[in-house]
């Protein structure tokens, strides 16, 4: 089979799908992309056995087909270093023969059989939930939330973006039992209530797969998978099987202290005032009193200290709490409110930040902080 295709065209295809392929993979297939051409079509797989993307892209001439599986660093490299150009691949199946002929060049790859690559496993049709989804709704919401994701193979359900479709909206539950983000929108709405739990992986390369989508993505899943459909995307991923934590419980509900801050003279504080925080425990405190907000970190061990002072808006007792400084920076990174309410109850018990003002009303964010203890 032959096929001509623009040399970005392809690149830019392939950079997307080649994030599912891992580093070791259990099969020596799962290291190439699986190319099949049909019908003035290309279509491009690469998996991992837990997801698979597959993106198709029309060509600009095309004469027989079939499919073939051709090694990713490989491809990557040679597209890498070509400017645009329209490149013709003559590809024999049988003998497993690549060859790409550019402008000035001819290059000639060995492919693999295309039959040797897994199948792409599917849904239970009797246990099949779907929903049409804004881009921008799975966007912000994994965006969000994926920074709290947690990394404890002994606690596998909190390793994912749990994912919870209610009739009035729609929640992105992420924690690792020191943080705990839920961003919901108000306008998705469902039949059936549903949930599922992503795994971190998928969620990562959607988030770097959404930015191309311009219509409603189609979102089918069962109790083992899930398929994201959009554009010329497809990602099919298998979902974190277990029952998320009721996150609900953990969330203060009567916080009487409430700080309003500038978040970018917030953060930019805190990283300036970290660098003097114990390495092992990277403890910052925050004390409150009327209008000023005092943030201070010290390691004893290298007689080291660092303390700063900024206006706030605060309404409640003074007080004095101390938060993990990378983990309240992350949180504050990944708000994009120009000012921020630290709400508290006490110093022993979780502090939640959200924005002051929502710049989608039918948006909201919650990131929880659990406290740390300061040795006075």
């Amino acid at each position: 089979m032959d096929f001509v295709v623009s040399s970005s065209h392809l690149l830019g295809h392939l950079q997307l799908v080649s994030k599912v392929v891992g580093s070791k993979n259990a099969l020596p297939i799962l290291d190439n992309l699986l190319f099949k051409v049909s019908e003035g079509v290309l279509q491009v797989t690469a998996s991992d056995l837990e997801s698979t993307l597959t993106t198709r892209l029309n060509l600009d001439s095309n004469n027989g087909s079939g499919i073939i599986a051709v090694d990713t660093k490989k491809i990557l490299e040679i597209l890498k270093e070509l400017s645009e150009q329209p490149l013709t691949f003559n590809i024999d199946v049988d003998e497993l023969k690549i060859d790409i002929i550019s402008s000035n060049g001819k290059y000639t790859l060995v492919g693999q059989n295309g039959e040797d690559f897994p199948q792409i496993p599917g849904l239970k049709p009797d246990r099949v939930n779907r929903v049409d989804i804004l881009p921008d709704v799975l966007y912000s919401g994994i965006t969000s939330a994926i920074f709290a994701t947690g990394d404890d193979e002994l606690r596998p359900v909190m390793n994912g973006v749990f994912i919870e479709f209610q009739n009035d909206g729609v929640n992105f539950v992420a924690t690792d039992a020191h943080k705990l983000v839920k961003y919901r929108r108000k306008e998705v709405k469902v039949e059936e209530e549903a949930s599922f739990i992503l795994p971190k992986k998928p969620a990562s390369i959607l988030k770097s797969v959404l930015p191309k989508a311009f219509s409603d993505i189609t979102l089918e899943f069962d109790d083992k998978n899930a398929i994201f459909s959009f554009e010329n995307f497809q990602l099919i991923c298998r979902l974190v099987e277990g029952v998320y934590p009721n996150y609900s419980t953990v969330i203060p509900k009567d916080n009487p202290n409430k700080l309003i801050v500038d978040r970018v003279e917030l953060f930019s504080s805190l990283k300036r005032v970290s660098i003097f925080a114990n390495q092992a425990s990277n403890l910052v405190g925050l004390a409150i009193n009327g209008n000023q907000l005092r943030i201070a970190a010290q390691d004893i061990d290298y007689a080291i200290s660092g303390n700063e002072v900024i206006n706030c808006q605060y309404d409640g007792d003074e007080m004095e709490i101390g938060f993990k400084s990378n983990f309240l920076i992350e949180i504050l990174n990944n708000i994009s409110a120009t000012e921020v309410i630290l709400e508290l109850s006490d110093p022993t018990r979780a502090g939640i930040v959200v924005p002051k003002d929502n710049e989608n009303e039918n948006e909201e964010v919650l990131m929880l902080l659990m406290p740390m203890m300061i040795n006075n």
